[in-house]
């Protein structure tokens, strides 16, 4: 391992150390900090990437404390996580406020850059439909996972077309098509192509068709 190699392992363990712990007053401080700089909530101050995709469905970037106080007050009942569970700041201070809050916290993993297991998307959508609304769903900026959700539920729960829908992967959510993330696009392109003249709802296409390994590779160019 070369020594500029080490020294980014050594910077990923720490910046990681730094968030893992509110039990105390110091310890609450460093992850304050980490929760601004490391995971970048000092950017979402006043960014917050939120809008209303349908009566009482929200899409947000990562929300604060304060912002889930926020959402408590507009009624919001449930926060959709699909960074997923982790073990650092801004997980730690969501589980925490949302139990002060009585907000449901419900935790699903999903990813920016990559395509999730068909069992996943089928549980997403069984949360979509037994999901206590107002919900908030979100991710860490709002912008590629939460896109993605967005667009399954208009489609799955709200029969939206493809097209309508995908305009919740837009740049004006700040997500870049242009980007590795435009594999998220790339999912929604092979169901068109593969439901092109046969009647195939998405839904039915995930549970028989989909295959994220194919998908990948044919993506990235190593089918």
């Amino acid at each position: 391992m070369s020594l500029w190699q080490r020294f980014k392992s050594a910077e990923r363990g720490w910046r990681n150390r730094l968030g893992e712990d509110i039990s105390s007053p110091a310890m609450r401080r460093r992850a304050w900090r980490h929760y601004l700089f490391i995971d970048h909530g000092v950017l979402r101050v006043l960014w917050r990437n939120f809008h209303e995709i349908d009566t009482g469905v929200y899409r947000s970037n990562q929300p604060s404390p304060r912002r889930l106080a926020q959402f408590r007050a507009m009624g919001v009942k449930t926060i959709l996580n699909l960074r997923g569970v982790g073990e650092h700041s801004h997980y730690l201070f969501e589980k925490e406020a949302c139990a002060e809050l009585g907000l449901t916290l419900i935790d699903h993993t999903m990813f920016a850059a990559d395509l999730v297991s068909r069992e996943n998307l089928i549980e997403l959508e069984h949360l979509f439909r037994t999901i206590e609304k107002p919900f908030v769903m979100h991710c860490k900026s709002g912008a590629d996972r939460t896109g993605l959700a967005a667009v399954l539920y208009l489609m799955v729960i709200k029969n939206q077309p493809v097209d309508q829908a995908l305009d919740q992967l837009h740049w004006r959510f700040v997500h870049l098509k242009q980007s590795k993330n435009g594999i998220l696009d790339f999912f929604f392109e092979a169901y068109q192509r593969d439901a092109a003249g046969r009647d195939i709802s998405l839904s039915d296409w995930i549970r028989t068709e989909y295959d994220p390994q194919t998908l990948r590779a044919e993506y990235f160019g190593t089918a």
